[in-house]
């Protein structure tokens, strides 16, 4: 459930910045989410179209980018992407780890007239 309070700050940061522009209407947005992360894509757009509804936001299609896990070993440096689930380092087997990337959620760009 916490897509649709994700859903409705993403609108509220759309429409500000939208109407900063001057903008009548806002045709694209384009998002960026790990793959860490527990967005999941359909219920944001399930809300998006919920809540954008009565506003220049409505029908504006979303875009979606997923970025994939990398993370770095601790104990010996090495920077990888994890198989499956198991994040333990394939050198070393350390669970001792940093997070580099695939933890994102951010609105990278949107599209207006």
């Amino acid at each position: 459930m916490h897509e649709r309070a994700v859903t409705e700050s993403l609108l509220e940061i759309v429409m500000r910045h939208a109407s900063n522009a001057g903008a009548k209407r806002i045709t694209d947005l384009y998002l960026v989410i790990g793959q860490l992360s527990s967005i999941v894509d359909d219920s944001v757009q399930f809300y998006w179209d919920l809540v954008a509804e009565g506003t220049p936001a409505m029908g504006a299609e979303l875009h979606f980018k997923r970025i994939p896990v990398e993370l770095s070993c601790l104990e010996c440096k090495r920077k990888y992407s994890p198989d499956r689930e198991d994040f333990a380092c394939p050198d070393c087997g350390s669970s001792h780890i940093k997070v580099l990337a695939g933890d994102e959620f951010y609105l990278e760009a949107i599209n207006i007239e």
